[in-house]
């Protein structure tokens, strides 16, 4: 390389900066938190069953088989944040299933427990726009499935 020319110089190469990486770290974090949340303790009790779950959904109208079809989207959802290409999709399903609670809590539970999903949604939310860059991936996965 002569003296004139510029080293070239990757994405790669550059130091993440301390801030950026501990904003990863918290985000990833936030990400695990609520995978298990929506794993075990909103998903699980939906998909065996339990006494609470299967009253609320009879409550509701909707009986056995909506319970297991929310338990199977949130306990796909779970597994999605962990998986890098599906997190933003999995994400904004997620705030998706959490727009439908919250109105069923206002609707047929007359909103006692109404914050809870709106709680969810924001992390939910930040998640899916800070790992949006995951979705050009799953398109490109997609499209050379179909």
């Amino acid at each position: 390389m002569s003296e004139h020319t510029a080293p070239v110089v990757s994405a790669a190469s550059v130091p993440v900066s301390a801030r950026g990486r501990w904003a990863g770290i918290a985000l990833r974090t936030v990400q695990v938190a609520l995978a298990l949340f929506f794993a075990f303790a909103s998903a699980l009790p939906k998909l065996i069953a339990h006494a609470s779950a299967a009253e609320t959904f009879d409550d509701m109208g909707w009986g056995s088989a909506g319970m297991y079809a929310i338990g199977v989207l949130e306990l796909a959802g779970a597994i999605g944040l962990l998986v890098p290409v599906l997190q933003s999709a999995a994400a904004t399903g997620l705030s998706a299933l959490m727009v439908g609670a919250f109105v069923v809590q206002i609707m047929v539970f007359d909103g006692q427990y109404a914050v809870t999903p709106l709680l969810l949604m924001v992390p939910l939310v930040l998640i899916a726009r800070a790992r949006r860059e995951h979705n050009a991936d799953l398109l490109r996965l997609v499209r050379r499935r179909g």
